[in-house]
């Protein structure tokens, strides 16, 4: 791999690798390497995509799901934790066309398909201090969303809402019910395995503009929120969790995901409107229960999402 533009130390990394039982990284390189044509990459990402983001997480998040499709006769669900605008769509699209090219099936769904419906919603998120339509915590339908991982996992099926965050001018609805049979099912979400916390007296936490006394109140109901969401958090077999090295870089990468939505769509969130949705993001979680989700697997990004470490989290064992 020393050939390649990669820059997150290999020691760590291998022994991710070995972890899904191969005896070398040389050889799982080798493997990958001569299955470049049948990879597809250039279909789904750009020519300036870096190379550390397929052989760092796209590869080995591939490998590890094979691993658990050919040795574990379960189905298994693997989760993926980051902060809006990381790019998480682009590589669910990836994992579920090239896992076919491998005689399995994956299929990826994300924590906000399962958005309440837009009447529901309204009642939800009414009067919060943000004026968002939809993101935090308690927005979600939380009993269908265990339902429905727990359908797959007995029988296999997969029927689940999708939600389309163009519709209503960018508010967001669910569009339709996906029907699905995969081997192997990945959820993804912004705050996927976040836990309620219980903030100490020592903890402090540097919000700018401060937080108003609402949003403080407000962040107390999110957090009994939360505790609703850890019956979903014991569903998931293996949580990776792709965390900036600060939290603030996920404003640029939502920025720019509203940008191109806009495009490409013709609506998405914009002006005052990405501003509050910004600030909601950046608040209404304390960025410490980031540092504190129970991970399998950390990869840490830059600014420009290159990653700087790829490997088995070890801080929480």
């Amino acid at each position: 791999m020393n050939h390649l533009n990669i820059e997150f130390p290999l020691d760590e990394f291998e022994e991710l690798i070995f972890q899904f039982g191969w005896e070398s990284l040389n050889e799982w390189f080798k493997f990958w390497n001569s299955k470049k044509e049948k990879l597809s990459i250039d279909k789904f990402w750009d020519k300036n995509v870096h190379e550390d983001w397929i052989w760092g997480l796209a590869l080995p998040l591939l490998s590890q799901a094979y691993k658990f499709y050919r040795h574990f006769p379960e189905r298994r669900i693997i989760g993926i934790s980051a902060l809006p605008g990381t790019g998480k769509t682009t590589l669910g699209k990836w994992l579920e066309s090239i896992s076919l090219k491998f005689d399995f099936k994956i299929s990826v769904i994300s924590i906000d398909d399962f958005y309440l419906p837009s009447d529901e919603m309204k009642l939800a998120i009414k009067n919060n201090p943000w004026k968002v339509s939809r993101g935090f915590p308690g927005s979600h339908s939380i009993d269908l969303m265990n339902e429905k991982l727990l359908e797959w996992k007995i029988c296999g099926k997969l029927n689940v809402p999708v939600f389309d965050k163009s519709l209503r001018n960018g508010l967001g609805d669910r569009s339709h019910w996906r029907n699905d049979s995969p081997d192997l099912l990945i959820v993804e979400g912004w705050f996927l395995g976040v836990k309620p916390y219980s903030i100490d007296s020592n903890y402090f936490e540097k919000i700018s503009p401060p937080l108003s006394a609402y949003e403080s109140s407000y962040r107390l109901k999110i957090q009994n929120n939360l505790k609703l969401y850890l019956d979903t958090w014991k569903l998931i077999d293996q949580i990776w969790h792709l965390k900036p090295v600060k939290y603030e870089y996920m404003n640029l990468w939502k920025s720019n995901q509203e940008k191109n939505m806009l495009i490409k769509r013709g609506s998405a969130l914009k002006n005052e409107k990405l501003l509050n949705f910004l600030r909601m993001l950046n608040v209404s979680i304390p960025h410490k229960s980031f540092d504190e989700i129970n991970s399998d697997v950390l990869l840490l990004m830059n600014q420009d999402r290159k990653l700087i470490k790829v490997g088995l989290n070890k801080t929480l064992f």
